[in-house]
């Protein structure tokens, strides 16, 4: 069934007679929501699951999800000082990215909206891939900056984890969405270690120059990740937008201004207006520069009531400021020789197989 499987350049040719130690390992690294998280009791160690899940998910995810920025820091921080937020790295790292939510509710009903990266998985073990030993995940706490420091590490352990594991061989970074975001800001810190571990990176829907459609939306009404009758047992988009105020990782999706867009991005708003008392309702444009503006004035007295305390959560300079340095990291970012580059990305939405497959060798970002 998998014999022959090479439609694609990024893999190399398989056959049915391929064995595991002709296979590159392969390091598969998640999306923007695209990881469990657990809220881990700092005391006793008790995890519990966070995100994602169904049952009492917006609960829960109040309780132990929401947090503020500490600019001090550039991390943001829960605001439940008893826990900490932890991503679980069973099975080699791939537990945390395959199905978000493993409950046994979940395989019930079939909500296939919580899977990740599971038909992936799926496929590469058929086509030969060992867990643990050519087939590893990263998961990370998205909320963070794709530069912060933990992230960083973590992806360099988990790197070098999947080289040692496989005899030295170099890796295949499979990245999806923000988790190209991660790996371009890796490239940039710790270009060395990249040359050193990775033969090829392969990015699915990588928003390089931002995501302005999903993250203008998310920083003004929030965001659905679940559609239809389950969203009524998901996280709430009121609930799930005061998060996403204070994340870094969102402002660092924001447009880039800089770039030279073929349809520049724009929010368009109905904005009531009086003059001398008589009335008028104005279709309003914002480019991605005059948005700041539109994200000040919507936000500037949005506030959340956490354990009886008012906590004022406006859009963040602080942390505009640290994305600004975000995208100069991802701005100075040079493809090491030797290592491939693949961006697949979708020209429209006819179909989902409508995509473009792009390979970049040696070349400077």
């Amino acid at each position: 069934m998998f014999g022959k499987l090479s439609s694609c350049p990024c893999f190399g040719e398989w056959s049915s007679d391929t064995t595991e130690t002709d296979l590159d390992p392969v390091l598969l690294v998640s999306g923007m929501g695209g990881s469990i998280l657990h809220s881990k009791k700092k005391k006793f160690g008790f995890e519990t699951r966070v995100w994602v899940r169904i049952l009492l998910a917006d609960l829960e995810f109040r309780k132990k999800l929401w947090s503020v920025y500490n600019p001090a820091t550039g991390y943001t921080e829960t605001l439940d000082d008893a826990t900490e937020i932890v991503v679980p790295d069973d099975d080699y790292g791939l537990y945390a990215i395959d199905i978000l939510d493993p409950s046994l509710v979940i395989k019930l009903i079939h909500l296939t909206e919580v899977y990740h990266f599971h038909a992936m998985i799926d496929m590469l073990v058929k086509c030969g891939y060992k867990k643990g030993t050519t087939l590893f995940g990263y998961g990370y706490d998205f909320r963070q900056s794709n530069r912060i420091d933990k992230l960083m590490e973590g992806l360099k352990v988990k790197l070098k984890a999947a080289h040692e594991a496989s005899g030295g061989r170099k890796v295949n970074i499979i990245s999806h969405s923000m988790g190209g975001l991660l790996v371009l800001c890796f490239l940039s810190l710790h270009n060395d270690v990249f040359s050193k571990y990775v033969n090829k990176w392969i990015c699915i829907a990588c928003p390089f120059q931002g995501a302005p459609g999903c993250i203008n939306d998310s920083l003004l009404t929030g965001l659905q990740f679940v559609e239809g009758f389950e969203s009524f047992f998901f996280v709430s988009r009121w609930t799930m937008h005061q998060l996403l105020v204070e994340c870094p990782s969102v402002y660092e999706m924001l447009a880039n201004p800089e770039f030279k867009w073929k349809k520049q991005p724009e929010i368009q708003v109905w904005r009531k207006h009086s003059v001398d008392g008589e009335a008028s309702v104005d279709l309003e444009s914002y480019s991605p520069i005059e948005s700041i503006t539109l994200f000040e004035e919507a936000l500037r007295r949005n506030e959340l009531n956490y354990d009886g305390q008012t906590v004022a959560l406006p859009f963040n300079f602080e942390i505009l400021k640290w994305a600004a340095g975000t995208r100069q990291v991802m701005y100075d970012a040079k493809l090491p020789d030797g290592v491939c580059f693949y961006n697949i990305y979708g020209t429209s939405f006819d179909t989902p197989f409508d995509v473009w497959y792009l390979w970049f060798g040696n070349i400077s970002n």
